[in-house]
């Protein structure tokens, strides 16, 4: 370990050491937290989770409770397997409803899980391997249509009516659209191939909610890509960095912009919103295409409370590829293997645009001597998830 990262992190544990054990109870009157959580709820098959929602116990509950004890009024959940009639969410809504481990109970009236490309097919051989079937070959990765999914769940209203969806736009249709690329340097994929392929892997949505005041608040939810598990193409490093292009001109207002239903344009420059979601992309490290991600936290309407945690400060002292990270330990929202890495990383991320004040933010990250450590511990297969719930509390109109 450097000396420099040795002293970064030793000053990020004594600056997180004075504060309160259970930073997530200090919220400031009137203040709406707005979160997200990679939960990691994803099974191997078309409605297993729904079959284990109704049993709960092990990691549905730890989540549950991560959720209950911080308390978000609006919160993205990626990772969450969307089956048709939505019955894993309503039970898993109704799990935090009824509450658990003596936690009272949180009422999410307004929920929201639109359809995904993940595990949609495509119909094309994506991967290479002769084939036009399998997890590869789908708009995007996965084994059934809807798995990897992500859900929107509120304790304010949500405007269906006006909710946009962005999962059909093509990504040629970006402007400046990183095409990939062969060793060769010829199209990874075929002309017909690549003006079928959808940009999103997931998808995005633009999800207005009424908070009060008649104030519109709109979320904006993604979850791009991973910029790995490909070849020289950097298919999803590519595809990774112009999801997060695609978000960016959703916030622009981009003339270029059509939502599903052939609407086009994005936010007006009035309007407020709050960016949300796993990006998989960090600004210092990890192997994400950084422009992008960098471009997004610097943009003139944007603001990054930088949430951080003591834990994740304390993490990144097992060393491995974290002794080599240049970012904030504390500011890490996902734990991953150390040797030979990635390590530790930011990726979740909950930024609320100008117009909105700031009044709280952290990372669910305990200290591994906090009771409260059982949540996310476990090496390989932690109790909840591999990532950490990031909130956000704003204020509006103060």
């Amino acid at each position: 370990m450097t000396g420099l990262r040795a002293l970064v992190l030793g000053l990020g544990l004594i600056l997180a050491g004075p504060a309160r054990a259970e930073p997530w109870l200090d919220r400031a009157p009137g203040a709406i937290r707005v979160a997200t959580l990679n939960a990691g709820l994803v099974r191997k098959g078309a409605g297993m989770l729904v079959n284990q929602m109704t049993r709960g116990g092990g990691q549905i509950d730890a989540v549950a409770e991560i959720i209950l004890l911080v308390r978000p009024d609006i919160l993205l959940l990626i990772k969450f397997d969307r089956d048709p009639e939505h019955r894993a969410l309503t039970g898993f809504a109704e799990r935090l409803r009824a509450g658990l481990a003596g936690l009272e109970g949180l009422d999410y009236p307004f929920l929201y899980q639109g359809p995904v490309n993940t595990g949609l097919p495509s119909g094309h051989d994506l991967d290479g391997d002769g084939y036009r079937r399998g997890p590869r070959d789908a708009f995007g990765y996965g084994r059934f249509p809807g798995q990897y999914a992500m859900a929107l769940l509120s304790r304010y209203p949500i405007d269906y009516d006006r909710l946009r969806g962005f999962r059909r736009f093509l990504w040629a249709d970006l402007p400046g659209a990183d095409r990939p690329v062969g060793a060769d340097g010829t199209p990874y994929h075929p002309d017909p191939v690549w003006n079928d392929l959808r940009l999103a892997s997931v998808s995005l949505w633009d999800v207005p909610i009424d908070l009060p005041g008649d104030v519109v608040l709109h979320v904006l939810a993604s979850h791009p890509t991973p910029p790995v598990f490909d070849g020289p193409e950097d298919f999803n490093g590519r595809r990774n960095a112009d999801e997060i292009r695609l978000l960016l001109g959703l916030i622009d207002g981009a003339a270029w912009l059509r939502d599903d239903r052939g609407k086009r344009g994005g936010l007006g420059p009035g309007d407020l919103f709050v960016v949300v979601g796993d990006l998989n992309a960090d600004p210092f490290d990890g192997e994400a295409r950084r422009g992008a991600i960098t471009a997004l936290l610097a943009h003139p309407r944007v603001r990054d409370a930088r949430p951080e945690s003591a834990g994740g400060a304390e993490a990144a002292l097992s060393g491995g590829a974290n002794a080599g990270h240049r970012g904030p330990a504390a500011q890490d929202t996902a734990d991953w293997r150390d040797d030979p890495g990635p390590g530790n990383l930011r990726v979740d991320y909950v930024l609320p645009s100008t117009g909105l004040e700031i009044a709280g933010a952290g990372v669910f990250w305990p200290l591994a001597d906090d009771p409260l450590a059982r949540l996310i511990a476990g090496g390989r297969r932690p109790a909840s998830s591999d990532h950490r719930l990031v909130w956000v509390d704003i204020v509006v109109g103060r």
